[in-house]
């Protein structure tokens, strides 16, 4: 009743995914939270199945058409008399009191086919033209729009009345599925369109709780299974089957004193055993849910001819050219390119550095800049996958080192020679292309891809703390007296270092906490390392009295050692007298930083293409490989230094592009949404990084300990995810606090940390031999991790326990459907 004493329906909860009820003391909705149902409402909901009214594939288009329909077939079956047909009828088109002046009574929303957004410009109308109570009214459709948001793009209802009246002498029920899903003015509170509707009305007297069988219904409509069959469903019998199906992955609670976490974790056990069964029963509605996708154009798969996946990886992206420009207009591609700018500046600096130290000066940041910003302008504009960040990396300098070492012994002049590597180079990867050799990659699976991106964030880690030692060997610590401080460097150093990380990792995390408003927030977390690299640029500023490293950038485009070099070097030496015999030689050295870039080339894309990302405009490897290679061979020519696709900074710059859906249901985690496919960031990247030699006066500002900040936080966050590290931290863990992983469960602990500890055996042995003289087989000991998990593993480990351990596919991070085109009208997510 309301204050008039005239019955109504009331909202009391609502489903999007979990359960949200109406706090009965506030009038406001509640936390989201998973339904618990008593046993008993379950077995009342099928009860009244079985011999209620049930209506498949009703075609009306309106509430009273449906109404009419309902009390009809209430009379058919027996449920009510035909002098009740008018009160009845008169119950169900009762008005609604909604929850912030808008709701709906209880409501199950997910997604289907039909889409929503005309629906709500034509609700936005009608709000905007109503002129009683317009301040009421905007705060409904504030509160609309915020749920809409909450809702996927493509969206149908399921509404549930449930209630008690007088005039009726036992309980009377209707499940209706109607042929077409209708919007249903002041039913629902946002305008989306109703499927399904669920009557159940009876007598006070009766011995059932209406409103528990209420609640039944609806979680069952938010079961994935539940409400596919419902769809599916051509009889009642269809619909008992799905409810029996739920019962038997349903757990009963006998009452007990027990509680906590004892009990949480032996009902998630129980229940993830039952849950496993059933989707290990492929049923008619999986395989009509496999049958709605289609398999996508596999870029690694060989046509047989010469070029062919070349002319293939071209053909299939080139087409989305145009809009891999319309598609950068978006704020978050601006935050990417500031945050991926110094993401892409710190290694050109730091390694450049390290280089000109290795190479005597002949290779150092000036040519590092020059080359990140000539090649990745050039591949940001060519490549098939715009995402990969072209950069120098550890493993090549490890090479470049080692490859020095070896001219200096024998007086061989080393920038001539990386002429000859390169002129190798691009015949190589010509032959490779040509011959569709990337199909090799197949065989570089997760066992090999986890060891090799462990191994390069373990070098960003390593060289930031490594560059921090020196700093405190060159400015020690020193003694604090009790009048006069004493300025100390290395301590700033280390403040500036933590705080640029400690900021740039909170303001990340930020962005999924529950302060401020989600745009905000998102912002904030969006431009976490800008913010954090300007505080503490602006801390370092403030401090006058304390001498601080600032960025080395050189003066306009020379070479970092002009009395050493030119910018052309002549490929017969400077003498002209560069022995024959390096010139034939010099394609053992080719093929090993071939090796170097292949790997990394490819393991990258792989990671960055990985299913759950849900990229659209798919890759290209033969494409990426040529123009990587072929670019890198020929700037030999120019002293400039080989690069690759950088693993760490083309998954940063993939993260920062990500799009989280708006669309999660409340109390669900955020899923990806998109992420946006253009090439526009990663060439202002490059042009930023060349143009950085121009306001060189300006960087010079920036503390050296900022870009070992970023470094440190790059080496860091690109560890999250790697099922290595995760099995690492599980070393230190007693099995009962193991997380609800696949390989955990269906993998004993002793052999999953046997696996573990294969995989750092062989980190461990490439960090040996990258740190050795032996470094220029460091590619030859990376390419042996390959034969050892096809030829070694399998003789140590089952087939079953493999596919846990080293399938791509073994712990996926998002659901793979999720953002996908190719669902039917009768296989909604």
């Amino acid at each position: 009743m309301d204050k008039n004493q005239e019955l109504q329906w009331r909202e009391t909860a609502r489903w999007i995914k979990f359960e949200e009820d109406v706090e009965e003391d506030t009038d406001r909705w509640g936390k989201p939270h998973v339904a618990s149902l008593s046993f008993r409402s379950l077995l009342e909901l099928r009860k009244t199945i079985s011999h209620g009214a049930v209506l498949l594939d009703l075609n009306q288009h309106t509430l009273p058409g449906i109404a009419h329909q309902v009390v009809e077939q209430m009379i058919i079956s027996d449920q009510i008399k035909v002098e009740d047909r008018a009160n009845v009828l008169r119950a169900l088109l009762l008005k609604h009191r909604y929850v912030f002046f808008s709701c709906c009574m209880q409501s199950f929303i997910y997604p289907a086919t039909l889409r929503y957004s005309q629906c709500l410009y034509t609700s936005l109308v009608l709000l905007h033209k109503l002129s009683s109570d317009v301040l009421s009214l905007l705060f409904s459709s504030k509160h609309e729009l915020k749920l809409l948001e909450k809702i996927p793009e493509n969206a149908e209802a399921t509404v549930v009345l449930v209630g008690t009246v007088a005039f009726l002498e036992q309980p009377s029920m209707a499940f209706v599925r109607l042929q077409e899903a209708v919007l249903l003015e002041s039913v629902l509170e946002v305008p989306v369109p109703v499927r399904f509707l669920f009557l159940l009305m009876g007598p006070p007297i009766a011995n059932i709780d209406y409103h528990q069988i209420g609640r039944s219904i609806s979680t069952l409509m938010s079961d994935k299974h539940f409400h596919e069959a419902a769809y599916l469903a051509d009889e009642r019998q269809d619909l008992l089957n799905a409810i029996n199906s739920f019962l038997d992955c349903s757990i009963v609670l006998p009452p007990s004193e027990v509680g906590g976490e004892e009990l949480l974790r032996s009902v998630a056990r129980f229940q993830r055993e039952m849950l496993h069964k059933r989707e290990e029963q492929q049923g008619p509605i999986d395989k009509a849910l496999q049958a709605s996708f289609k398999p996508g154009d596999d870029p690694l798969r060989r046509s047989g001819h010469l070029f062919g996946g070349l002319i293939s990886d071209a053909a299939r992206r080139y087409p989305k050219y145009a809009s891999d420009f319309r598609d950068a207009l978006n704020p978050q591609c601006m935050a990417a390119i500031i945050f991926i700018y110094f993401a892409a500046l710190s290694p050109a600096v730091t390694f450049g550095g390290l280089l000109g130290e290795k190479t005597g000066g002949l290779i150092g940041v000036s040519e590092l800049i020059i080359a990140t910003a000539m090649q990745g302008v050039i591949f940001s504009l060519l490549g098939a996958q715009p995402l990969l960040v072209v950069g120098f990396s550890g493993p090549l300098l490890v090479f470049e080192e080692a490859f020095y070492s070896f001219c200096n012994a024998n007086h061989i002049e080393y920038l001539t020679g990386r002429v000859w590597i390169g002129f190798w180079l691009v015949l190589i990867v010509v032959i490779i292309v040509a011959f569709e050799g990337s199909f090799l990659v197949r065989f570089v699976s997760r066992f090999t891809q986890e060891i090799f991106s462990f191994l390069i964030s373990l070098i960003f880690i390593y060289e930031t703390f490594s560059k921090l030692g020196k700093i405190f060997q060159e400015h020690p610590l020193q003694r604090c007296y009790l009048v006069v401080g004493e300025p100390n460097t290395a301590l700033l150093t280390l403040v500036l270092m933590s705080g640029t990380f400690f900021i740039a990792f909170y303001l990340r995390k930020f962005k999924n906490s529950a302060f401020f408003p989600g745009k905000l927030r998102r912002m904030i977390g969006d431009f976490g390392v800008p913010i954090a690299i300007l505080i503490m640029v602006l801390v370092d500023y403030s401090i006058k009295d304390t001498y601080t490293q600032k960025l080395s950038v050189p003066t306009g485009f020379s070479v970092t050692s002009p009395e050493k070099r030119r910018w052309l070097i002549p490929p017969l030496g400077s003498d002209g007298q560069f022995p024959v015999w390096m010139m034939a030689t010099s394609i053992l050295p080719a093929l090993l930083v071939f090796i170097l870039i292949f790997m990394e080339t490819q393991i990258t894309t792989l990671i960055v293409s990985k299913k759950e990302r849900m990229l659209l405009k798919g890759s290209g490897f033969h494409l990426d490989l040529f123009i990587i290679v072929a670019i890198g061979g020929v700037s030999a020519l120019f002293g400039l230094p080989w690069l690759a696709a950088a693993t760490v900074r083309s998954v940063t710059h993939a993260n920062a592009l990500t799009v989280m859906s708006k669309a999660v249901a409340p109390g669900d985690k955020p899923r990806i949404h998109e992420v946006k496919e253009q090439r526009v960031t990663g060439f202002l990247v490059a042009l930023f990084v060349g143009l950085s030699i121009v306001i060189g006066d300006l960087l010079r500002q920036i503390p050296i300990a900022v870009l070992f900040g970023i470094f440190l936080y790059m080496g860091v966050m690109s560890l999250n995810g790697i099922q290595l590290t995760e099995r690492m931290l599980l070393l230190l863990m007693p099995p009962k606090y193991h997380p609800d992983h696949t390989y955990v469960r269906k993998v004993r602990t002793l052999r999953m940390h046997l696996f573990t500890g294969i995989q750092l055996v062989c980190l461990a042995a490439l960090w040996t031999v990258m740190s050795t003289v032996a470094s220029l087989a460091f590619p030859f000991v990376l390419i042996l991790t390959v034969p050892i998990k096809w030829f070694l593993l399998p003789r140590i480990f089952t087939t079953r326990e493999m596919q846990c351990l080293d399938a791509d596919d073994a712990e996926p991070k998002f659901d793979e459907r999720e953002g996908q085109d190719e669902y039917t009208e009768m296989v909604p997510t």
